[in-house]
């Protein structure tokens, strides 16, 4: 019966998100051209407003949809304290595509839109690429060590495209989400990367750096997010559109920007080097 089920809530899933993906993504990548046609601080405020609004409304259909569920169970500490006037930096595991959506869900109500650090892959989706672009999440493009080595000018790329999108989030109370692992946890990623942590990879210290070093002391708090999927932990974002997930577990801790975190991560080795035991220590 579970299986029957299953069977008829997973294509329902995926038509219900699909549709409030369509039409909340369209009026963000139609403001996002009037920004890109009127290069006016005025109207990019008001367009950036209302592309945020449009992801408030993103989120409240997914909230809608998990709603849907009956067994859905939320474990949930450390909300007290947020608000949407604040500034903050977000850190998180990555186990799957489920986070992000249990992170626009969850934190809709507590703190400003979140602003994902995201793969270049990411900008070719359907709706989904355009609308990120229009609401100035960064894209990072990945290169390997090797690549590097043979085209050393690529270096430091995305530490420039972190820059750009920072220097835009000074003009409203905004959160930037990076997953700091770089890529979703596997037991096979993390013997390929020989990480020290049991359900965790090394963590990629660039972008946060970054971020902390454009905004500076705009930052109020950095929000050190843990969330797992105890019932489900192989296959969440599946298990999420079949109507499987059961439970749903995030802790949230405050953590102080202090000064010391703030430097130049790309030619100060030493910070570098502070910054990186800094992350690992959280």
């Amino acid at each position: 019966m579970t299986r029957i089920l299953a069977a008829i809530t997973l294509p329902l899933s995926i038509v219900l998100t699909i549709l409030v993906t369509i039409v909340c993504s369209v009026p963000i990548i139609i403001a996002g051209m009037v920004k890109l046609l009127l290069p006016v601080p005025g109207i990019w405020r008001k367009v950036s407003i209302f592309c945020n609004f449009m992801m408030y409304c993103w989120c409240a259909g997914l909230a809608a949809l998990l709603r849907l569920n009956p067994h859905l169970q939320w474990d949930v500490e450390g909300l007290e304290g947020l608000s949407k006037k604040n500034w903050y930096l977000l850190i998180c595991n990555h186990r799957s595509w489920a986070d992000i959506v249990v992170l626009c869900v969850l934190f809709r109500k507590h703190i400003p839109m979140n602003k994902y650090f995201l793969k270049q892959q990411l900008a070719w989706v359907p709706f989904i690429g355009l609308a990120c672009w229009a609401l100035d999440m960064p894209f990072m493009k990945r290169y390997s060590r090797s690549y590097l080595l043979r085209h050393p000018d690529r270096r430091g790329k995305d530490v420039e495209t972190t820059r750009r999108s920072c220097e835009k989030f000074r003009r409203y109370p905004t959160t930037i989400v990076n997953f700091v692992e770089g890529s979703r946890f596997t037991h096979e990623k993390r013997q390929q990367t020989h990480s020290p942590y049991q359900h965790l990879l090394p963590p990629k210290a660039a972008g946060i750096a970054m971020a902390i070093n454009v905004l500076g002391s705009q930052f109020d708090k950095l929000l050190n997010i843990t969330l797992c999927y105890p019932n489900n932990d192989r296959h969440p974002f599946y298990d999420m559109l079949s109507g499987r997930l059961t439970r749903i577990v995030v802790r949230v801790q405050l953590e102080p920007i202090n000064e010391e975190l703030h430097g130049d991560y790309v030619n100060d080795k030493t910070f570098k080097r502070r910054f990186q035991r800094w992350l690992n220590t959280l």
